[in-house]
């Protein structure tokens, strides 16, 4: 993927932009090549494949901000955008907190964020992969008898950002990853299960074989499951659900959402939030990560962020605007049109998610959650879930149409255990955790 093409885009909306009479601009250019191929049973269900080029323009002028974005890169195009940007500066109310960042990255940071095979691979193979996933999960267990489709997807792309105070610069980045839903039959009940794995760098994902017996496992694992009785137990949350978790905490970190008192945590810095096991970072410059990038949506460099060490909450996460609105300093977490996480992820425990079950005489394991139902200004939760009841220190039978239901500020100061299966798959990860007591009701 071409950075000079991306750059001299930015280049060229930036000096539009001030043609036509902005006082200072952004210009943030993306380029992306992207392929998907979906199979179901023996055939291609669905395959796509673009090249998309899209521009977003910030402008502002007399202390008033207008946004636009565009797909038509055109000279015409582009000329007609950027002219409208600035035209409509002038139809909004000042804003004394609009404007650019007064920091922007210099440094060139390794960040591993491209894998230049992906660029070169066959479309053939990737096609065939897809089809390979949905065979493996039928050949691992004659009980699936559908699919909601196998999945391999890809993208090639640059980014590339200018603005009016001489920051100019641009990267590349890849993405690749394949998923499987199988479907299987328990009697006159249908079993449904999604597993999948994500990564910069085809070497990094999880095999075919792996994921389709994964899938197939959580799948067929809830035969026979039963309505568990209503209690107050040690809970489990499974890594990919215990990442849910985390994507209601980052709502609840968002400065965008302080400001506006959205936040169950707005007025807790420097509060004890979580027990001694909960230090959450933002780190948007961990090698390979999914939410790793050079510099932000603004030009802002990424770093590593501390939010909460063990338990205290340390800091929110900002771009430019609402740092200035609130009198902090940003954290490098613009999307260029918001806040946004870079690898936002709960530090990893030294136990195996084997052992975490081992060490729970009673309790419930959460293996997926249904339906939405988090109340971000209390920060109360609650969520439909499948999963299995724990006995012993094993896991006893397969549960659902259950609900699982707390407090965040009791969640996180209960969390007692933390597993080590972190994978970094994701802008938002967790490894599996424990909390000591909640809420799950049943019959």
């Amino acid at each position: 993927m071409d950075e000079s093409l991306a750059m001299k885009l930015a280049e060229q909306a930036l000096e539009l932009a001030r043609s036509a009479g902005a006082q200072s601009a952004e210009a943030s250019v993306s380029i992306a090549r992207r392929f998907h191929a979906e199979a179901r049973e023996d055939v291609v269900a669905r395959l796509e494949g673009s090249t998309g080029r899209s521009l977003l323009l910030r402008v502002f002028r007399d202390g008033r901000k207008s946004a636009l974005s565009t797909t038509d890169l055109s000279a015409e195009g582009l000329r007609e955008a950027v002219n409208r940007a600035v035209a409509n500066a002038d139809l909004v109310a000042p804003d004394e907190y609009a404007g650019l960042p007064t920091t922007t990255a210099t440094d060139g940071a390794e960040l591993r964020l491209t894998d230049p095979f992906l660029a070169r691979r066959d479309g053939g193979e990737k096609v065939d992969e897809a089809l390979e996933l949905e065979r493996l999960i039928r050949a691992a267990d004659a009980r699936v008898t559908n699919s909601s489709g196998s999945h391999y997807t890809d993208a090639v792309a640059v980014t590339a950002i200018a603005n009016s105070t001489g920051f100019a610069a641009a990267y590349g980045w890849t993405r690749v990853g394949r998923s499987t839903g199988p479907v299987a039959l328990d009697g006159e009940v249908k079993r449904t299960a999604q597993y999948g794995t994500a990564a910069r760098h085809l070497a990094d994902l999880e095999a075919p074989a792996l994921v389709a017996s994964t899938a197939v496992r959580r799948a067929v694992d809830l035969f026979g499951a039963r309505k568990p009785p209503t209690m107050r137990v040690p809970v489990i949350f499974d890594r990919d659900v215990a990442a849910a978790l985390l994507d209601d905490l980052f709502a609840a970190v968002s400065a965008a959402n302080v400001a506006v008192a959205n936040s169950w945590l707005s007025g807790q810095i420097g509060n004890r939030i979580g027990s001694d096991l909960v230090t959450v970072v933002d780190d948007g410059r961990v090698p390979g990560g999914l939410g790793s990038a050079p510099f932000d949506g603004e030009g802002v460099p990424t770093r590593r962020t501390p939010v909460f060490e063990g338990g205290v909450l340390q800091t929110f996460l900002y771009d430019t605007y609402y740092a200035r609105k609130l009198g902090a300093a940003t954290t490098g977490n613009s999307t260029g049109g918001g806040i946004g996480p870079s690898n936002f992820y709960l530090e990893p425990g030294s136990q195996t998610l084997s052992e975490l079950i081992a060490a729970t005489p009673v309790g419930v394991l959460v293996m997926d959650t249904i339906g939405f139902a988090t109340e971000h200004a209390s920060g109360t939760y609650s969520r439909g879930a499948r999963g299995f009841f724990i006995e012993g220190g094993e896991l006893a039978y397969p549960i659902d149409e259950f609900t699982i239901a707390g407090r965040y500020t009791e969640m996180l100061a209960g969390v007692d255990a933390v597993a080590n299966d972190l994978r970094f798959d994701g802008p938002v990860v967790s490894p599996s955790f424990r909390v000591a007591e909640m809420t799950v009701s049943g019959n």
